[in-house]
């Protein structure tokens, strides 16, 4: 998986690396096609809004609709590039991402998939789960060169 993380000064907390490692798991688990593992990332009552805006809720709905998708479509893996990670409180988390993804048979991201990933994450019994993810098209309508330059920013995390 092309996942690129940006890694400033400051030292990153436990917390951080955890939040992060989930959303991994999420990325992961969407490139291998494997629905139940995507949605074992999920909390019980967790909820994905997809890049068709399709909202799924709770862990079951999500593994199924995933399922369908995996069985009916070839999926493109995703190229992710980590943007933030912010604490809402010590068990409430908020992932900001970009993606992009290379559809089959092609060797170049398609700017036309790129999205704006945001996961919510929580913290119960200790273990961190998705509370929500969402993924939004990153279209920039009339705005051509933002495309351009989250692609150029994508291409990147592929060197």
């Amino acid at each position: 998986m092309n996942l690129s993380i940006d890694r400033s000064e400051r030292e990153h907390t436990a917390e951080e690396y955890e939040v992060t490692a989930l959303y991994q798991r999420l990325i992961e688990s969407w490139n291998k096609r494997d629905a139940d593992a995507m949605s074992a990332t999920f909390a019980e009552d967790g909820e994905q809004i997809g890049f068709d805006g399709s909202q799924l809720v709770g862990r079951p709905t999500i593994a199924s609709h995933l399922q369908q998708i995996f069985t009916d479509h070839i999926t493109p893996p995703f190229v992710c590039k980590l943007r933030s990670v912010r604490f809402l409180s010590a068990e409430v988390a908020d992932l900001r991402a970009i993606a992009g993804m290379i559809p089959p048979g092609q060797s170049d991201l398609n700017p036309s998939l790129n999205t704006h990933h945001t996961l919510l994450a929580v913290k119960r019994e200790g273990e961190w789960r998705i509370a929500l993810f969402q993924n939004t098209p990153a279209q920039f309508h009339g705005r051509p060169e933002l495309v351009a330059e989250m692609t150029a920013e994508l291409r990147k995390t592929l060197s």
